[in-house]
């Protein structure tokens, strides 16, 4: 698999300086990106739910596609779920029992508190284990298993009865979702540092 990556990245390099056609050059400057116009559109990207052609540092390049979208899924699905517990927090949410001392916490002062107290390594401990049956689902993913990207089949029974275009909706809604929370989080976590308060963080 090594070998086969290494003469991969070789033939790439050694296409770079070979002469194009110019019928090639023509189709790919015709080509521009639908989310960054003044960009010509990644040639890798495979129109999958979601494309829009976003893909300016061009990673989907030297990494396979399906890994980059089984990776925008996880982050965006864990800051979804952040962004919830972040603002939760600061509105005055708990979970029973509340140890002691962490009544008054903020999301921003509980890390500190959590990591004395022991509770993040426990968290650390459990998601790493997570993190290896995620291993394992990516690995057989990317050796042909016909995985989907991010389908772990906890659907809940939502997709149930649902046609072909109905579950594309919904994985399209699942995508801007996601796209949105990453956004979300990194600005909530920065807006309540600077300012030190309480939600909504003015």
């Amino acid at each position: 698999m090594m070998k086969i990556a290494v003469l991969a990245a070789l033939a790439g390099s050694a296409s770079a300086f070979a002469p194009s056609s110019g019928a090639r050059a023509v189709t790919s400057l015709a080509e521009k990106s639908q989310a960054l116009p003044f960009l010509e559109a990644p040639p890798n990207l495979d129109g999958g739910v979601g494309d829009v052609g976003f893909d300016p540092f061009r990673f989907s390049d030297f990494v396979p596609i399906d890994f980059l979208r089984e990776a925008e899924l996880k982050h965006g699905r864990i800051c979804m779920m952040a962004w919830l517990g972040f603002v939760s927090v600061d509105l005055g949410f708990r979970v029973y029992p509340v140890p002691e001392g962490f009544d008054a916490l903020t999301s921003i002062t509980a890390h500190d508190a959590a990591v004395e107290q022991g509770g993040m390594s426990q968290m650390l401990l459990w998601f790493s284990l997570l993190e290896v049956f995620d291993l394992v689902a990516v690995v057989q993913m990317m050796e042909g298993s016909g995985r989907a990207p991010g389908d772990f089949g906890l659907d809940g029974g939502l997709l149930k009865g649902k046609s072909e275009k109905e579950i594309e909706l919904m994985k399209l809604k699942e995508i801007v979702h996601c796209r949105l929370a990453m956004f979300a989080f990194s600005g909530v976590v920065t807006q309540a540092v600077l300012t030190q308060g309480g939600f909504p963080y003015f």
